[in-house]
């Protein structure tokens, strides 16, 4: 069972990126999160969201394309 929500950190390592990169997507707003009790939190959605969008873009790739 997947966790709901997961430090930048932890997006980080899921994603196979620094968290640096992670802070730049959340800042481009192209990565959703939520701020609680002074905590930046990323919601297993939102990661799902975000691959799910970079398969999309890739698809029309020319190096995709068939």
């Amino acid at each position: 069972m997947n966790k709901l929500l997961y430090r930048p950190k932890e997006a980080a390592a899921m994603l196979g990126m620094s968290r640096t990169a992670v802070f730049r997507l959340i800042k481009s707003g192209r990565l959703r999160s939520i701020k609680y009790e002074g905590y930046r939190l990323v919601p297993y959605d939102a990661l799902r969201e975000f691959v799910r969008d970079l398969e999309a873009a890739c698809e029309s790739c020319p190096e995709n394309a068939a």
